[in-house]
């Protein structure tokens, strides 16, 4: 994914009937369906079902199965409601005949109403950081395996520059990061595609933030990670082409599920969404397969 044209060509889906889509993957090295691509095409899907002033305001998925990506995605779309300012849309994102993903999305009409919100953390500016390639550059040839690890999650649509730096050395550290992040080409965008790139990205460095106080055992035992569920609310207008702020942490881990919490902010401070996101981190047995 090396262009923002081509994310917006791969958030938008091919029409086959009034509430049904079909969706292209991206092909990612892991071999599994992104989690980000599934969040925004199935926004994507629920937007092409509302009127055209209602904005979607929260979103919240479950994957269930791990996504193929040599084979299309099926969006099935049921409308639950249409008030006269909520409307309800439920998604279901299918593969061979099975579900792979389900998502309930809510929309609204644009209504004035009281503000308050928490302040933006008090850090590093982006044009003095450098991107998460760049910042581990210098450990390609001393840690090549972390840099592959890097490279295979890089998107050259979103570029990403972390605030802190990078955990090369097995430290564990408090589970809470930065991340400055925005679509690499200046775009004019409608507002729904704005939510649905920011989907997508929404997905990157969120689960990681939990791995911070375990890397010195990570370093030396095998672990497998995924996404379980994801919600996300919008609140404000943005922009995807300009700087926005990923401030992350992960409040709990247990049971081999880790939880993650985000908040996006613009650079003038405003929170402009919120997310939530619990995962699979679980230590793989190797001798799991001889049993």
């Amino acid at each position: 994914m090396e262009t923002v044209q081509e994310l917006i060509e791969l958030m938008t889906l091919e029409k086959i009937d009034d509430r049904l889509f079909r969706g292209k993957n991206y092909r990612t090295p892991w071999r599994r369906v992104f989690g980000g691509q599934v969040l925004g095409q199935s926004l994507h899907a629920a937007y092409q079902t509302v009127k055209e002033e209602q904005i979607a305001h929260s979103m919240h998925g479950y994957f269930i199965l791990a996504g193929d990506i040599d084979v299309p995605i099926i969006y099935e779309v049921e409308e639950l409601r249409d008030g006269r300012s909520f409307t309800t849309r439920r998604v279901t994102a299918i593969q061979k005949g099975r579900a792979i993903f389900n998502m309930s999305c809510s929309f609204q009409l644009k209504q004035d109403g009281y503000e308050h919100q928490d302040l933006a953390p008090n850090v590093l500016p982006p044009d003095v950081l450098l991107s998460d390639i760049e910042q581990m550059r210098p450990y390609q040839e001393s840690n090549p395996q972390l840099f592959m690890r890097v490279a295979a999650m890089h998107t050259g649509a979103i570029e990403f520059r972390p605030v802190e730096r990078p955990i090369v050395d097995g430290h564990n550290s408090r589970p809470s990061r930065h991340v400055w992040m925005k679509a690499t080409d200046d775009v004019e965008l409608s507002l729904p595609m704005q939510h649905q790139l920011l989907a997508y990205a929404s997905d990157y460095h969120l689960l990681h933030t939990a791995t911070l106080p375990h890397q010195s055992q990570m370093q030396t035992e095998p672990v497998f990670f995924a996404s379980l569920d994801h919600a996300i609310w919008f609140h404000r207008d943005f922009k995807i082409d300009d700087w926005l702020l990923y401030a992350t942490d992960s409040p709990s881990a247990g049971n081999s599920r880790a939880f993650t919490r985000g908040s996006i902010f613009d650079q003038q401070g405003h929170l402009v969404a919120s997310v939530a996101q619990e995962g699979l981190m679980r230590k793989i047995d190797p001798n799991y397969n001889a049993k």
